[in-house]
């Protein structure tokens, strides 16, 4: 068995030393997760959308275009752009310091090669003061050893989210990476409708945050710093925002409501310096889903299931 340990699992993640790298790859990951959306069928919540976490940094998983099915995939082990198709097709890349018009060229003519015509709408979206992917020659960052750092990152976290998750009967999100926020998310839902939302996000219609939230939930998620943030944090909220969610107890060290984001916020490194990081963050995260649900009064009985039943589903700690 391959030893780990919690700086493997947990490496540090500071935001202003990688924010160029940073930047650069959420504008790429728009570009290949527009592709999806283009051609993959409509979902509840927008939910065929998402990027995945697999075992070599972030995929799309199967989309559909005729007869044919491909994927792509960001490699951040090898440092590359992978595009396979059902036919046994291959393209390739190397992720390397380019821009973003370069690298939207570099994909759609690959993607030509593999006989796949798709057109997508060049705009990032929920980024302020964003250009089009096309004319974008100033976002050219990327340092191969801080992407395969937030890969790592989002590699722990999506173990921890998915055992969180495991612990919920009633209907919950996968976990995925939304490209727009550029973040991890998984979301419990109560099954109730709720409010239509009132927010909007830059280059984002109302409509669109409508159907992301037009049921009830408790969510949560992994973000690295991006849009002004600054530092790597988790976070937690719920829509609708329940009374005396705010002021609901936290019982993990750090974790704090954030009045502005009006979401809970654990700082990144509050986790990776805890004595077990798994364990504090998922007691963050029991701890602001039972705010969020006790809150709003779910049928929290007929919702979960006790973590014995199938095992408590944390990773396994390594002996060094």
């Amino acid at each position: 068995m391959i030893s780990q340990t919690s700086e493997d699992a947990w490496p540090d993640l500071n935001w202003p030393d990688w924010q160029d790298t940073g930047d650069t790859l959420h504008r790429w990951t728009q570009i290949v997760g527009k592709v999806r959306m283009a051609l993959a069928p409509m979902m509840n919540h927008w939910w065929q959308v998402a990027l995945y976490v697999n075992s070599r940094g972030l995929t799309t998983s199967p989309i559909p275009c005729g007869a044919l099915s491909f994927d792509m995939t960001f490699d951040f082990i090898d440092h590359a752009l992978l595009i396979d198709t059902s036919h046994g097709a291959r393209e390739c890349f190397p992720l390397k310091p380019m821009s973003v018009a370069a690298f939207y060229a570099e994909i759609f003519a690959r993607l030509r090669r593999l006989g796949i015509d798709v057109r997508v709408w060049t705009m990032p979206c929920e980024i302020a003061d964003a250009v089009l992917f096309q004319e974008d020659h100033a976002h050219c960052a990327y340092d191969a050893a801080h992407a395969r750092r937030f890969w790592r990152v989002l590699l722990q976290t999506h173990h921890v989210f998915n055992a969180f998750r495991s612990r919920f009967v009633g209907k919950a999100s996968p976990v995925h990476f939304f490209w727009g926020s550029f973040d991890l998310a998984v979301t419990r839902f109560s099954g109730r409708l709720a409010p239509p939302h009132p927010g909007v996000a830059p280059h984002l219609a109302n409509w669109v945050m409508r159907e992301a939230y037009s049921h009830e939930v408790s969510s949560c998620g992994f973000w690295p710093g991006n849009g002004g943030y600054g530092r790597a944090a988790f976070y937690s909220y719920a829509y609708p925002e329940p009374p005396e969610f705010a002021t609901a107890r936290m019982r993990t060290p750090g974790a704090f409501y954030d009045a502005q984001l009006k979401e809970f916020v654990l700082p990144y490194d509050a986790v990776r310096q805890a004595a077990d990081a798994n364990r504090t963050l998922l007691g963050f995260l029991e701890d602001t889903y039972a705010a969020a649900a006790d809150g709003a009064g779910w049928d929290r009985a007929a919702l979960e299931r006790a973590p014995h039943a199938l095992g408590a589903g944390l990773p396994e700690r390594r002996r060094q």
